[in-house]
């Protein structure tokens, strides 16, 4: 495995568990509110996601 995807999914770990807090914490004290928290969760897959197609797609490019 290559060092910027190792990179890649510790930023990936870590961003998850901050996206999954922030969701919990909508939840817990926004009763009223729970749509709100459905875009920290679809964050939490979207952002990994478009940054490791970014991230190939440059490391791609530049080994040609």
């Amino acid at each position: 495995m290559a060092l910027w995807q190792r990179f890649w999914q510790l930023g990936s770990a870590i961003w998850a568990v901050v996206c999954v807090l922030s969701a919990a914490t909508i939840l817990a004290f926004s009763e009223a509110e729970a749509a709100k928290a459905v875009q920290p969760l679809v964050l939490a897959v979207a952002v990994p996601a478009l940054a490791y197609g970014v991230l190939w797609l440059a490391f791609r490019l530049r080994r040609k």
